[in-house]
């Protein structure tokens, strides 16, 4: 080896050393397991406490930095258990939560109890229990991976003996069905919603615990489809009578909780590899760390040629990754500054300033994102076309038949539907909090949904596509803290604020189809289109008409002329005619 070349690799050594606290060279990974089966009113459950045990081992030997297991916690100390674990989630990259013991759903709000609740009436949930939603606000501050997994759908006896205080409040079996809102979330059931999942034999762990420390932890594998092995497991444990569920999505990136081990290192034996080999084997150990110092190293190193081409791509990215984050923070920060300037009832000058300062950082991010988006791509081109070359001029094919068949597990089935329907949702529940939407948010991206859209664009001078729902769409609309569209009512009634009114016109007056009130305008004579025997006829005319109506006067006018040939057409020897008007007197 060169002294060049062990010039690099010490640069990149430092280089991870030095940035060894990110999270491109190694995550740091925490957990808090809880398991409660020692119910103090009701009667208690085998298992859970088995269950926790069996998963915080499986997490300890995986390698977890931080894996604190509770037993039979009340409600107390379980609030002062998710404290201690939101100071620890701060600077973690991946962050886990694993409960086993008895949930409840009560008016679609899913809950966790502790073993000193009592749940004597439905209302005593919201003092007693512990809502899935304080569990996700104790592991938000991780950057990479939330992860929350649920052994609580069994048969849960509190439903069966609590009071209800309002006849119409639901309490559903096994847990409700969950929307995560924030991206890089995961929520895993041991049954689907709306089903009870099995606690297993005694003194052993339930199939969905069983199933998980079988896979969870599988180095290299992504978490999405170590959950599709799970329920594959648990579903051939149980006859198909249960089936896990897993709610939120990731991105295209494969996540596993466990990094794949490093590739064995060459044998001593093996010849010195070529310049060509030297510098694949330096980029590769510098895309491994994948930061930018090492990427630097690699360039100083290997300024010219193939791989400092694909150096310099991931660079790139990088960068790009950088201006978008700095450019969404930047959107956030004019946004916030927007709303609160017209919240104060800023000058319009100001308003106005705020308003398009805060469009241009919008114009800026969406800008960053597709910037990212298209570096991420060429680089992800460039690592294949790598591979592939690499692939075909080795004398034999690296990856084994088992790992090809492993690929072909079908991951479609981890959650109640595509990860697509949960954007849209989230995007349509975001559209109605600006009020571009009046619809429900029913996951189907149809004509409605896509008018809503594109008048939020209009209003809030956004260029987003509306055929499909995306997740910049919705990234965007939650920047937006106040209504966007403007308030619109249906005839025969006003915006106020942020509520319909009834238009009340007052008397004399009347609504019209511009929605205001009018005048009632005062009845005119119209003229009458009757026919000629039922009209008025003067007196002196009635007496022409009496006097030529004769046989003897026959064609002759009402004063004694003979008739033309026109006025014998028109018959004016007749009473009917000389009323008309047609005829001469």
């Amino acid at each position: 080896m060169s002294g060049s070349q062990k010039l690099f690799r010490w640069a990149v050594a430092a280089a991870a050393f030095l940035l060894a606290g990110g999270p491109a060279f190694a995550e740091k990974r925490v957990a808090l397991v809880l398991g409660n089966s020692a119910y103090q009113n009701v009667a208690p459950l085998a298992n859970p406490v088995n269950d926790s045990g069996r998963i915080a081992a499986t997490l300890k030997d995986a390698g977890f930095d931080v894996v604190d297991s509770r037993r039979d916690l009340a409600a107390a100390e379980t609030r002062r258990a998710l404290r201690d674990f939101a100071d620890r989630a701060r600077d973690a990259d991946i962050a886990v939560v694993y409960y086993a013991g008895h949930g409840i759903e009560v008016d679609g709000a899913n809950y966790l109890i502790p073993v000193d609740a009592r749940l004597e009436r439905d209302t005593d949930i919201y003092d007693e229990g512990l809502s899935l939603d304080r569990i996700l606000i104790a592991i938000e501050p991780a950057r990479k991976l939330r992860l929350v997994i649920l052994d609580a759908c069994r048969d849960n006896p509190f439903a069966r003996t609590m009071k209800r205080t309002i006849a119409s409040r639901a309490i559903g079996q096994g847990l409700a069905k969950v929307e995560p809102t924030s991206p890089n979330v995961l929520i895993a059931y041991s049954a689907k919603a709306g089903s009870t999942a099995a606690d297993g034999d005694d003194g052993k762990n339930s199939p969905f615990t069983t199933a998980l420390s079988h896979h969870l932890t599988k180095p290299g594998l992504d978490v999405r489809r170590a959950f599709g092995f799970v329920r594959d497991e648990v579903l051939k444990t149980t006859g198909n009578r249960q089936e896990p569920f897993v709610y939120g999505s990731l991105g295209g990136e494969d996540v596993p909780l466990v990094p794949a081990p490093r590739p064995a290192p060459a044998a001593a034996a093996t010849p010195a590899p070529s310049a060509q080999a030297e510098a694949r084997r330096d980029y590769e150990l510098a895309l491994q760390i994948g930061n930018r110092s090492a990427l630097n190293a690699f360039l100083g190193q290997y300024p010219d040629g193939f791989y400092a081409s694909l150096a310099k791509l991931q660079l790139d990215k990088i960068a790009a990754e950088e201006a978008r984050v700095a450019a969404t923070e930047k959107a956030r920060l004019a946004e916030q500054e927007r709303a609160r300037l017209a919240a104060e009832g800023a000058r319009k000058s100001q308003q106005a300033k705020a308003e398009a300062e805060a469009r241009a950082a919008e114009q800026a991010r969406l800008a960053a994102e597709k910037a990212k988006q298209v570096a991420q791509e060429q680089a992800a081109a460039a690592e294949q076309k790598r591979v592939a070359a690499e692939s075909a001029a080795a004398d034999k094919a690296s990856t084994p038949a088992p790992a090809a068949a492993d690929n072909a597990v079908n991951v479609a089935a981890l959650a109640a539907g595509p990860p697509q329907a949960d954007v849209t949702k989230s995007v349509q529940a975001e559209l109605r909090r600006v009020g571009c939407l009046t619809g429900n948010a029913d996951g189907n991206w149809n004509n409605a949904s896509q008018r809503s859209l594109t008048l939020f664009n209009r209003h809030a001078g956004t260029r987003l596509d509306t055929k499909v729902a995306s997740v910049d769409a919705l990234d965007t609309i939650k920047l937006k803290s106040s209504r966007v569209c403007p308030l619109v009512c249906e005839h025969g009634f006003k915006a106020e604020g942020e509520r319909c009114t009834r238009i009340t016109c007052a008397a004399g007056t009347f609504l019209n189809d511009d929605n205001e009130c009018e005048k009632r305008r005062a009845n005119k004579p119209v003229a009458s289109r009757d026919r000629p025997q039922a009209r008025q006829v003067p007196e002196a005319r009635q007496a022409i008409v009496r006097r030529y109506q004769t046989p003897s006067r026959a064609g002759l006018s009402s004063t004694g002329r003979p008739l033309t040939g026109h006025e014998r057409q028109w018959g004016c020897y007749s009473a009917e005619a000389i009323v008309s008007g047609k005829c001469p007197d």
